[in-house]
């Protein structure tokens, strides 16, 4: 499997593994956990299964010290954007909120046009805008929704988590840790950012967690901890590193996919014709994106098979 391809397959796991988050995040809410404890038991249980996994694979937890002050940036910034995200659930829907989280892949293109001056294809720009287009026939109205409806402070927590999340991903693709080995860069980056959610929780004064009798709430914080935090952050890292930031930001688009898939299979949601075309339309812009630069050499062999007629002269 070449590198291009292997980068495509990891985004694509990042994003379908990362759409489970509400999954996992909304039944310990209702159980009465608040943000802050869900996601320092997320982290905290994700932390020991890399440190694992990196000792398992042979790896060194040593870094430079120009990549340790930019790891626990880093660190904080992914906790910042989950934060973020999750405190939004509060106030919207979860479709809604994550329906919204998808500018993301327009800020990085931003990002990376404006501050590195990297021009995005024709191509490119085309997969963004028919992903986007996708995600949208896939939204949910909120007089349509189950949950909280909208809100601006919804908005406004998940345009931060987006924003947050996007230079996260330009950011590791330009600093000096690219050259690290993805475990470790996941490792120090749940273990500093815990340490946000650990101040929070000295601040308020109280955490909460599942009581003895709660055994599947465990089970939803450990599950949380493997498929959103291990396999997703680990998965994006390597995808940044093989196909770059805005290939890897536009293959996020397949998480509103996963939703629709658990919301349908779990929670017995019924899939309209509008997601059903949400869902092509994604998907294809998510084909053409792995298709690179065979894509319009393919449009080319194709539009020759149709040759023009000669004009008539009058």
């Amino acid at each position: 499997m070449g590198l291009k391809v292997k980068g495509y397959v990891l985004g694509a796991i990042a994003a379908a593994t990362y759409g489970m988050n509400p999954l996992f995040a909304l039944p310990l809410y209702s159980a009465g956990m608040t943000v802050d404890s869900v996601l320092f038991f997320r982290y905290l249980c994700a932390i020991p299964i890399l440190g694992l996994m990196i000792k398992l694979r042979g790896r060194s937890f040593a870094v430079s010290s120009k990549q340790f002050g930019a790891l626990v940036i880093f660190g904080f910034m992914m906790a910042l954007s989950s934060l973020m995200l999750f405190m939004s659930y509060k106030y919207m829907d979860a479709g809604i909120a994550s329906t919204i989280l998808f500018v993301y892949p327009v800020m990085v293109a931003l990002i990376m046009a404006t501050v590195f001056h990297e021009k995005a294809s024709t191509l490119l720009i085309c997969c963004m805008a028919l992903s986007i287009s996708g995600i949208g026939m896939m939204y949910k109205s909120p007089e349509s929704s189950s949950g909280a409806s909208f809100s601006i402070t919804g908005m406004v927590l998940v345009i931060i988590s987006a924003l947050t999340y996007a230079i996260y991903i330009v950011w590791v693709n330009k600093s000096s840790v690219k050259s690290l080995p993805t475990l470790v860069i996941s490792f120090y980056v749940l273990l500093f950012g815990v340490i946000l959610f650990a101040i929070r929780l000295c601040i308020n004064g109280s955490i909460e967690y599942p009581s003895s009798d709660q055994w599947h709430l465990w089970l939803c914080i450990l599950a949380s901890a493997v498929f959103p935090t291990v396999i997703s952050f680990v998965c994006t890292t390597s995808a940044i590193q093989y196909v770059g930031s805005t290939a890897t930001a536009i293959l996020g688009s397949l998480e509103p996919v996963t939703a629709v898939v658990i919301g349908v299979s779990v929670f017995d949601e019924v899939l309209t014709p509008a997601d059903l075309i949400g869902i092509i339309m994604i998907l294809t812009a998510v084909i053409m994106v792995v298709g690179g630069s065979s894509v319009p050499a393919a449009i080319m062999r194709i539009r020759r098979m149709f040759p023009r007629l000669p004009h008539k002269s009058v």
